[in-house]
């Protein structure tokens, strides 16, 4: 029988693929509020760089107004070989890349296949880079091995969604949070790649199956390098007049400074600083914790509109209604199982 290995540390995040109808928001929020390298390749097709990668935002026209695509960045070609044996095995389709969708994405070996509430999960061996100069408001992000950041996801399943990240990627357990919305306990599991304390994480309101959110992916977080970048893109979302979610604060788990703004196409951005890294001596005797509440301070929400509340009745309406993607073929738990 075929030892199956753990690749745990071998992934990570790379990039996000976004459709939207609204590039020219998209266009002033990168470059003028956030204070990203943006790269308008045609009319209908904009790039966000953080670093040396070509693409880290691939931003195209269309009408989801959503998270379309996470892509991921495999070590090695072994390792690449051994996740598409998982999915395969599985049943799943799976397609490759042609090359206009790899160089569009900056990287160089691409295949695609289901993911978690309809967003592709797309994995890759290697970015392109480019020598270009940065053109950014902020001094410098934090990516590299620990890759861009993490995606936060609301679901009604979160056993199943765990399940389907840890049959793909080994990913880990960092901890759990309990915070109270009210009468409802919303519980967040954060999972881990490698060293950054998280690249997934899964909020499920407690004993409801229902998910309040509009799209597919609730928060994308991206880490800035100094305190006064933070600080700047806080006031210059204000200035400009884009949403703010929620204001400067620091999370219990993960000890990160952060703010939460509202994209244009309505899923939130968490510009964070100086979290906590699961360093190789700490992984050798990590255990996961649990913390009541998201927040030591601050995260206060700000200007919670009548449109934004009734989206989120919305959300809850159409929840109750519809089925949750899951990818049952990576995702399905034994009976009786519980993570």
């Amino acid at each position: 029988m075929r030892t199956r290995p753990d690749i745990f540390g071998a992934a990570r995040l790379g990039y996000l693929v976004v459709e939207s109808r609204r590039l020219t928001d998209w266009n002033r929020f990168g470059a003028d509020a956030i204070g990203l390298h943006v790269d308008e390749l045609t009319r209908d097709v904009l790039r966000f760089r953080l670093d040396d990668r070509q693409c880290r935002f691939l931003i195209q026209h269309g009408r989801a107004e959503d998270v379309t695509a996470t892509g991921w960045e495999i070590d090695d070609h072994d390792t690449f070989d051994e996740v598409l044996r998982r999915v395969t095995a599985a049943g799943l389709p799976v397609t490759e890349g042609g090359g206009e969708q790899a160089a569009l994405r900056g990287v160089e070996r691409l295949w695609r296949f289901p993911g978690p509430k309809g967003v592709a999960t797309e994995i890759f061996t290697r970015a392109h880079t480019t020598t270009a100069p940065l053109r950014m408001r902020n001094t410098a992000f934090v990516t590299g091995a620990s890759g861009m950041g993490h995606v936060a996801i609301t679901t009604t399943r979160p056993e199943r969604l765990h399940t389907y990240w840890n049959n793909l990627l080994d990913l880990r357990l960092s901890d759990r949070i309990t915070e109270r919305i009210g009468p409802a306990k919303l519980k967040i599991r954060f999972l881990r790649s490698g060293q950054r304390h998280h690249s997934v994480a899964l909020a499920n309101v407690a004993g409801l199956r229902i998910d309040p959110i509009r799209t597919s992916v609730q928060h994308v977080n991206i880490e800035v390098a100094g305190l006064d970048d933070l600080l700047a893109a806080f006031h210059r979302v204000t200035d400009l007049g884009f949403a703010m979610a929620w204001s400067i604060g620091q999370h219990t788990n993960d000890r990160e400074l952060s703010f939460y703004c509202v994209t244009p196409s309505g899923f939130e951005l968490e510009i964070g600083w100086n979290p906590v890294l699961v360093t190789p001596e700490l992984e050798a005797t990590w255990e996961p914790s649990h913390y009541e509440g998201i927040s030591i301070w601050g995260h206060t929400v700000v200007g919670d509109q009548v449109a934004t509340l009734m989206s989120r009745f919305q959300g809850v309406v159409r929840s109750l209604r519809d089925r949750e993607e899951t990818v049952p073929a990576l995702s399905s738990l034994p009976r009786g199982a519980r993570r």
